[in-house]
């Protein structure tokens, strides 16, 4: 078995894989067998829907299929000002302690307001950067916060090298790449063989969603 811890495509079922969909609560429509990250995205924050949207996560939170929240995080790129996408961010961390669940979180160039939330937050369930590919500089201090690291096809080899084995991931996100090849790519890197990589994302990633 082998985990895609974060994808936003929604793959036909297949033996051996586990994805783990990230959609709106608003998009939020659990099949049979499948597991769901719930959050509302950055890009997303100015939408008019954002209070409706918090309000429907606070519910599914506890959904069985829900075993992550997010994704949730900063991004001065894009969506609502920097101010109001911390103020979303803040109820996704209030929401995921409530559930228990782990956070999922989208990072761009705002590692120190993320460092700062988790200091003053002091979560009790892991939080998540997902895609993550930043430079070494910056994974060093993340990686002393405790944070988990979900990796995908493109990332910083030397940062890779910094991320503790017991708090690495993988996924796909919306690239069209296998999650047996991510873990192709995270070896090379890493002097591991794919099928290392695969076996330590996915016995973290199921220890992590407690699955």
């Amino acid at each position: 078995m082998i985990v895609d811890f974060h994808t936003h495509r929604h793959a036909p079922a297949t033996v051996g894989l586990v994805s783990i969909e990230s959609v709106d609560p608003r998009q939020f429509d659990p099949q049979p067998g499948r597991l769901y990250s719930v959050g509302l995205h950055p890009w997303h924050t100015l939408e008019p829907h954002v209070e409706a949207s918090l309000q429907l996560l606070a519910r599914l939170a506890a959904h069985p299929q829900v075993v992550a929240i997010g994704e949730t995080g900063l991004d001065p790129n894009r969506g609502a000002a920097l101010d109001e996408q911390q103020r979303i961010m803040q109820r996704h961390i209030a929401i995921a302690e409530q559930a228990g669940k782990p956070l999922v979180l989208h990072m761009v160039r705002t590692s120190q307001l993320l460092l700062k939330a988790m200091k003053q937050s002091r979560p009790s369930v892991p939080w998540v950067l997902h895609g993550f590919r930043s430079r070494p500089t910056v994974a060093q201090p993340l990686v002393d916060a405790g944070f988990y690291f979900s990796i995908g096809p493109r990332f910083n080899a030397q940062s890779l090298q910094l991320i503790p084995p017991a708090r690495l991931l993988i996924e796909t996100d919306d690239s069209p790449v296998p999650i047996a090849q991510v873990a192709a790519l995270v070896a090379q890197a890493t002097g591991l063989t794919a099928a290392q990589v695969a076996g330590i994302a996915t016995r973290n990633a199921l220890a992590l969603l407690r699955l």
